[in-house]
This record gives C-alpha cells, structure tokens and sequence, in this order.
C-alpha cells in the first residue's frame, strides 16, 4: 500500500506544433490524412468495455466531400442504452473507492498518448471528420485536450488537499466522493476536446459515465474511445454509445441512478434535458447534477479609440475560423460610425486573401460547414438579410453544397440593430455589423447587453481605458469571458476558464477546478476522541440544577 502524499503541479500548457511545409510534424500529419481519408472504419458501441455491433447504422461523410465515406458506425437501441447504464453502475463500485492517484495516473497517461503517439492520428480524423483545418485541429483536439488532462491533474491535488480545520478534542476531515449514481455525457460535434473532457472530468473524480457523442464527431470520438482503453481505463468507467439523442435520453434521463449531466449542445436540448429532470425528482436517488454549455451570440464592441486593423483582424478570425462553429464565435459587431468605412476596407481585404476548400490543403482558411442540415439553416438566414431592407450583404453571402458543404464568410451591415442575425445564434461564417454614431456609445453598450438572450464571449476593442472600463461594467453580465482588444474566441485551459450565463449555459467553468467540484458530492467526517459521559452542561452543576 502506497501512503505517500502525491500533488501535481501546475502544469504548463501543450505546445502548439507550427506544421510549416517540409517540417516533419507535417510529413507526419500528411500521411496521416491519407491513410485516413481512404480508410473505411466500422465503429461499434463500446459497452463495458466489449464492442458492440447492433447492426443499426448510420455513415460518418467528409463535410467538404459528403460522398467520401469515412466509416459506418453503429447505433444504440434501448437494450444497448440499459446495458450501458448497468456497467456504470456496476463499475462504480471500484471506480469510486480506487485510489485517486491511480485515476490520475490513467488520465495523464491518455494526455501522454495524444500529445505522443496519437497526436497526428487525432489531428487527422478531427480534421477529416469535423472540418478543421490543420491549426483549427492542433490547437483543441491535442492541445486542449491534453491541457484539460493534465490541469485536472492539478486541480485534482489542489481540492483533495483542501481540509478543515481540527481542534485538539477531534479529528475533523472532508471526504470528496464522487455522485452517487452515473453521469451522462452529451458531447457536440466541433470540438473534440469538449468531448474528452466532458467524460473524462467526472471520471477523474471517481464517476462513471453514459457518453452520448456527436454523429458528426464519431471518428474522433471512437478514436478517444480506444486511446481511453489503451491508457486503462476500466471496463464500464466510460460507455460509448452512439445513437439518437432522443431515445438515449428517454431513457437514461428518466433513471433513478441519474447522478449527473454533463452538456455542450443546442439550448432546445439542454432545455429538455432540464425539464425531464425536473418533472422526475422524485424519482432519483439524488438530486442530479446539471451541467451545461450551450449557445452563444458572440459580440466584438468597438469604441472609437480602436486600432482598425486590429478590429479587422479580430473579426475575421473571430467570426470565421472553423467556419463560425464554434459557441464562442464573433456573431456581431458594434462599430462606431468614424471608423466604418476603413474598417470595411480592411475586412475586405483580409477575405479576399481568404481561400476555401479541402482540409488536406494546407492553404484553406475556412472549410466546409459541417453537415447539409446547418448549411441549409446558415443560408436561410443569408437569403434573409437578402430579402430585407433592414440589411445589406456587404461581403460573400455564397454557398455551394454541390460536392461538399461550402459557405462563403458572409459580412451583413444592418439597419436594425435588432435584425434577426444579431439576435440569433447562427453557427456558420456569418458576422452582423451595427454602425452606431460614435456619442451614442454608452447607448450602444446598453443595447448590445440587451440585444441577446445569450452570455458567453464578447471583447472589447479601444485604446481609452476609461471607455473600457465602461464597456466591462455594462457588460458585466453579457459575457462570462470577456476580451480586451481580442478576438471572443481561443480560451486556454489554466487561462481562461470557459463558460457563460444566462441562455449560454450555467457557467460552471471548463478549464478550472470549478467544473470539478461539480462532480464531487463532499462528507464531513468528524471523529471525538473522548466523548462526554455526562449530558449536563458544566453551568448546570454550578446552579445546582441538580441535587
């Protein structure tokens, strides 16, 4: 029995790998894109660790060549939902009492794996399966990813070393245990390190977990699913089970073991995730844990202080890498009306440079969206700004989906700072722009924080301290991270702990030792060393209460 006291230090983050042509990161992950490109996988569901193939199958397609067949996976029916339910359950009783370092020591052994053998196989399948180019890829399927591995390492340490206070008459101490109960993790398509760590946040505290991915992620995420494996990873700690999000959740959200939910997704499913829970309380053993990211309507607020090619930059990136896809993405603008005209000749020409196309060349900015169903959703609401004399395509408003799911980056100017695309979530290469008269600033500020429902990202852009100043207090609940003169995108792990309020989700911030503690279900444990024998209080004999 090993009683040595183990704490892990704060580690520094994943270094970003550059893939410059003739680098042999490159030639690596070249190869790598081939192989994979061609290679035709069957992915079943992983199920107490035994592979399972129910015969009911769905295909996984290149979003920028949707006749390019990747893999055919399998999909859970109702038995295969039970049985995953069942190998949580019953994994949980070693999961739960094994020694936390060895937990730790198989998840920093998975972040090893990736940043290592896997890391051009991980970038590889991310990119061909999801969309990403190269960078987009290497910065969250590896680095991310193996930054929430290694912080959780930390913040594990940190919240386990955290005790209370003992007087010289007893012993007092904190048990962290894990939820009674399994957890359910619903994973979304862009971003495979939200994945990982969706399952893999609660299982390092001692949880086992019912995983739900994403149909557009499968590749990436079986691939998880085996590099879990090969770390060692229990058998039943983690259950892959691809499916309808529908019939997995009638099912496992009406569970009486349901101890937890672990979210990254649209607001519709959230909210009825929610509202099932809700109308089953009585149901459950505990109270589930809630947890969840959801929608964004991201805001860049520029003052007239600004640096123009800044701002430009900012957009441009903000608003269009991965194509918009992301929860954090830049969505709207807010311009003043001195620096319009100059920043619209610099965004111009940023997108001019800007090149489309196939994530195997290295020299696509943007890609394909990621399926038919957002491309169709995205274009709706081009042809809206179209159709309105409330807004003007300034810049692209284009798409193709003839061989794959193709969208011009879109600038729309508008007349109404409430039009529809600054209200509602997009999630495509779609940025709305509100020229306002540079003394309406404080005005502006109010609107922007009124416009959306929403409370993720949004940044700041000026050179005048005290109208930045004033942007962050306004703002104070309109992002629950916030930039200044940045993009509203990029959060590191260790950083710039991840989440918002309001409809983006319940804040419980990714990233840092926040989120863990919300898979945690403390016990205070007290031990007396000598007990009283006598019930009175000592004042009582004084008085003579008693004679």
């Amino acid at each position: 029995m090993n009683n040595a006291q183990f704490y892990f230090a704060r580690p520094e983050n994943e270094p970003v790998y550059s893939y410059s042509k003739g680098t042999d990161e490159r030639i690596a992950l070249d190869e790598e894109l081939k192989k994979h490109s061609k290679q035709k996988n069957e992915i079943p569901l992983i199920i107490g660790g035994k592979e399972i193939y129910t015969g009911k199958t769905g295909k996984v397609v290149c979003p920028h060549d949707h006749n390019n067949v990747l893999a055919t996976y399998h999909n859970a029916t109702d038995k295969e939902i039970n049985m995953a339910i069942e190998a949580a359950m019953k994994a949980h009783e070693h999961w739960a009492t094994i020694s936390w370092i060895e937990r730790v020591s198989i998840t920093l052994k998975i972040a090893e794996l990736i940043s290592t053998k896997y890391r051009y196989l991980m970038n590889a399948v991310t990119m061909l399966g999801q969309g990403k180019n190269a960078y987009q890829s290497e910065i969250e399927a590896v680095c991310e990813t193996v930054d929430f591995l290694r912080f959780n390492a930390h913040y594990v340490s940190e919240i386990y070393d955290d005790q209370p206070h003992s007087e010289k008459s007893n012993l007092n101490r904190v048990e962290y245990r894990p939820l009674e109960g399994f957890v359910f993790a619903v994973s979304p398509f862009n971003f495979t390190a939200i994945a990982s760590n969706l399952c893999l946040a609660p299982a390092v505290v001692g949880n086992t977990v019912v995983w739900k991915p994403s149909n557009n992620a499968l590749l990436s995420n079986y691939y998880l699913m085996k590099i879990f494996e090969e770390a060692g990873m229990p058998p039943g700690v983690i259950n892959f089970i691809p499916g309808k999000g529908s019939e997995i959740g009638n099912i496992v959200l009406n569970h009486k073991d349901l101890g937890g939910v672990h979210f990254t997704g649209s607001n519709g499913t959230f909210n009825q995730i929610w509202k099932t829970v809700a109308s089953n309380l009585e149901n459950y053993k505990s109270y589930p844990r809630i947890v969840g990211e959801t929608g964004g309507k991201d805001f860049i607020f520029v003052h007239s202080s600004a640096n123009v090619k800044e701002v430009a930059t900012a957009l441009v990136r903000g608003a269009f890498e991965y194509q918009g896809q992301k929860c954090s993405a830049a969505s709207r603008a807010y311009v003043p009306e001195s620096l319009w005209e100059e920043l619209k000749s610099q965004i111009g020409e940023n997108i001019r440079l800007i090149k489309k196309g196939d994530v195997m060349d290295f020299c696509n900015f943007v890609n394909a969206v990621i399926d038919e169903k957002a491309y169709d959703k995205i274009m709706g609401y081009i042809q809206k700004a179209k159709d309105s004399d409330d807004a003007e395509i300034v810049f692209g408003g284009g798409g193709d989906k003839t061989k794959g799911y193709f969208i011009d980056p879109t600038v729309i100017e508008v007349k109404d700072p409430h039009f529809v695309t600054m209200e509602e979530e997009i999630f495509g290469p779609v940025v709305s722009i509100y020229v306002y008269k540079d003394e309406d600033y404080e005005k502006t500020l109010e609107l922007c924080n009124n416009t959306s429902p929403f409370g993720l990202t949004g940044s700041i852009f000026s050179k005048d301290v005290s109208a930045r100043t004033k942007a962050c207090q306004v703002l104070r609940y309109a992002a629950g991270n916030f930039y200044f003169n940045d993009k509203p995108t990029g959060s590191v792990v260790g950083q710039q702990p991840f989440g918002g309020a309001r409809q983006s989700g319940t804040n419980d911030k990714a990233g840092s030792y926040l989120n863990l503690l919300r898979w945690i279900s403390p016990r205070s444990i007290k031990e007396t060393y000598l007990p009283p024998t006598d019930f009175r209080y000592p004042y009582m004999y004084e008085e003579k209460c008693y004679r």
